[in-house]
């Protein structure tokens, strides 16, 4: 099972040899390739070999790549993640509006849910019980945008009323980070299952070419909220972009079970997917801290 998230920092040339990443610097490392599940190229500086990409894809690996300033920019998606992609996209393509709503309004109120239980931990009471007010407001496709709200009182409530997601400050930074790696986890879990990441439950965006991504990501979002709220950085080092990568290996709760974050977003897509293609929103599984 893989599991590691390896991150190449410094100038060297990524080559395959008999089962293994081989990492060629001022030394040469070698990495058993069924151990990872996501590879970071975190400085552009890199060369890689196009055996190593093709075993990287037959591997189903994560590959992220970064800009100059080390932030992600791109990623490696195969053309066919499954062996029956083409049915899959064929019956994604006819999902129905009905479902779609419930689903959105589902994992919608779960998102929320873990925002109100993270502001009860830190004795934020008022904000708490204005988001659970929120909850039992959540209609079919949030039509009246309980998210939204609950939001812009989530935050305040952690950063302070003056701050707001589109200032150019550190805690952003981490989190837009952070927010970019549980994105890109999710890019792999559906193109492995032969999903399409541009096809939507509710975002639609015709530039956006991960939807639905966007979508199944959202009860996410707390892990990073979390460590961003508990680091609250004045600046954002490459320690802390490590330290986020590594939210990927910890451990929360799925189906009664202790699963890794890696481990977790895979159940918890498949039982999605299950939900839409069998009308049954009761078959989502979503996870807990504990």
């Amino acid at each position: 099972m893989s599991w590691r998230t390896v991150v190449i920092t410094r100038q060297c040339k990524l080559d395959y040899k008999m089962g293994y990443l081989v990492v060629r610097g001022k030394d040469v490392k070698r990495i058993f390739l069924d151990e990872v599940a996501i590879l970071v190229i975190e400085n552009p500086a890199i060369a890689m070999t196009g055996c190593l990409i093709e075993e990287l894809i037959n591997h189903k690996i994560k590959v992220v790549f970064c800009d100059s300033k080390r932030s992600p920019t791109a990623e490696l998606v195969p053309y066919h993640g499954s062996h029956d992609s083409s049915l899959k996209i064929r019956t994604q393509a006819k999902w129905q509006d009905d479902i779609k709503g419930a689903v959105w309004s589902e994992i919608v109120t779960d998102k929320i849910r873990k925002q109100t239980e993270f502001l009860r931990e830190l004795g934020k009471e008022s904000e708490q019980e204005l988001l659970s007010s929120y909850i039992r407001q959540v209609e079919l496709l949030d039509e009246t945008n309980r998210e939204g709200h609950a939001a812009k009182v989530y935050f305040n409530a952690l950063f302070g009323m003056k701050f707001t997601r589109g200032a150019d400050i550190p805690i952003n930074a981490a989190l837009n980070y952070g927010y970019s790696i549980i994105l890109s986890m999710f890019n792999r879990e559906i193109a492995n299952m032969g999903y399409l990441t541009q096809l939507g439950i509710f975002h639609s965006n015709m530039f956006n070419h991960f939807n639905l991504s966007c979508d199944l990501m959202e009860p996410f979002r707390i892990l990073v909220d979390r460590y961003v709220y508990d680091a609250m950085p004045t600046e954002f080092t490459k320690e802390m972009k490590w330290e986020l990568w590594n939210i990927l290996n910890d451990t929360i709760v799925i189906d009664k079970a202790k699963q890794t974050v890696l481990n977790a977003a895979k159940i918890y897509t498949r039982s999605v997917f299950e939900a839409i293609n069998d009308n049954d929103v009761s078959k989502i599984l979503f996870f807990s801290m504990r």
